[in-house]
């Protein structure tokens, strides 16, 4: 679902000395420039429920404890038109609320702006997903939206 979503929304990427990173309710994608004319050999890629380890031609790129817990066996990985790296981590809490401060704890921080418009970006999936009848990938949103937006389970219908 998420994937529709981002098509038509677009995304909300946190640069970074070597690319970018972004995230949706159920995934962060990691995304790092490598030289062109890399080759898959010249990777090596370790991905954990809490930790990541990506070099390249033995420089390394990116190390450290993740911000959130992932599912390590659906983590992946590739190498795209021989010049970016794509990595893609499953969140373990997918709620609208879990909206990852930064990559590693401490480090490739999103800054106010970028985490106040990640957060806006997953409380309108969250809202797409409970209103699969509507379209939310060009709505703006004001208010109350941190921790996943106003909580409406206790209404009656």
């Amino acid at each position: 679902m998420s994937v529709h979503f981002e098509e038509r929304s677009g995304v909300v990427p946190c640069r970074t000395p070597w690319g970018s990173w972004y995230q949706t309710m159920e995934e962060v994608f990691v995304e790092v420039n490598v030289p062109p004319g890399t080759a898959a050999r010249d990777i090596k890629c370790n991905l954990e429920s809490r930790h990541i380890e990506l070099s390249v031609k033995g420089q390394q790129l990116i190390k450290g404890k993740l911000f959130g817990t992932t599912v390590s066996d659906e983590g992946t990985w590739t190498l795209e038109d021989k010049k970016l790296v794509r990595i893609i981590l499953m969140k373990t809490n997918r709620e609208a609320g879990n909206c990852w401060l930064s990559l590693l704890e401490g480090e490739y921080c999103a800054d106010p702006w970028v985490q106040d418009q990640m957060q806006r970006k997953l409380t309108l999936e969250r809202f797409q997903r409970e209103n699969p009848g509507f379209d939310f990938s060009g709505a703006e949103i004001s208010g109350n939206f941190a921790g996943g937006g106003p909580d409406f389970s206790n209404l009656q219908k």
